[in-house]
């Protein structure tokens, strides 16, 4: 037993089993270290599911995120409004536009316009009714449309447009009539005279 115990192989047995011990008996596992947060406390509960801690950068996201998503929200609202109040304004403009056509067809319609190339001609036939006598005159031109005759007459002195206007009149209140619609279309005729050019 003497030899068993001095062998070299039973020293070192004898020294892992001890040395086995000693490290069960002393060795204890240290608690892990808890996070904290930045005001000294624990960051999670061990006592609750290992999911369930405070993390004040993921707060700070998610309340960066709801503001932002509310900022998009009004931001959207705010587009949806201006995109109503353009399709509105855009309606009126319209309507303003087929207001002014609409006007613009009713002025043509009722001003007359005397071409350029029609006046040789017009300023013939004007000279030929001032010669004549102004009840032929209005026997004639009562047979012509009202174009016509504002075409004619603008060509006219008004000493020589007055007897035939009132040779005109004279038949009854349907010429009556007539002639004043001729003096309306007169008032509004236009024509510009070669000395009426703008000046450059």
């Amino acid at each position: 037993m003497k030899s068993l115990l001095q062998s070299k192989w039973m020293v070192l047995l004898m020294g892992a089993v001890l040395y086995l011990v000693t490290t069960v008996l002393v060795w204890r596992p240290l608690p892990a270290p808890r996070p904290t947060s930045e005001d000294g406390h624990a960051a999670f509960s061990p006592k609750g599911p290992s999911w369930d801690f405070a993390n004040p950068e993921m707060d700070q996201l998610v309340e960066e995120l709801k503001k932002e998503r509310t900022t998009l929200a009004d931001r959207e609202q705010k587009l949806n409004e201006l995109a109503t109040r353009l399709q509105t304004e855009r309606m009126e403009l319209n309507q303003v536009t087929q207001t002014v056509h609409q006007l613009q067809r009713e002025f043509d319609a009722s001003v007359l316009r005397v071409h350029e190339e029609e006046v040789a001609n017009l300023k013939k036939l004007a000279k030929l009714y001032s010669a004549m006598d102004p009840t032929s005159a209005a026997l004639i031109l009562k047979e012509l449309d009202e174009p016509a005759i504002v075409k004619i007459l603008v060509f006219m002195k008004d000493s020589e447009v007055a007897p035939i206007l009132e040779s005109l009149a004279k038949k009854g209140e349907t010429d009556a009539r007539r002639v004043a619609s001729i003096s309306e279309r007169l008032r509004l005729a236009i024509y510009r005279k070669p000395s009426d050019k703008p000046k450059s």
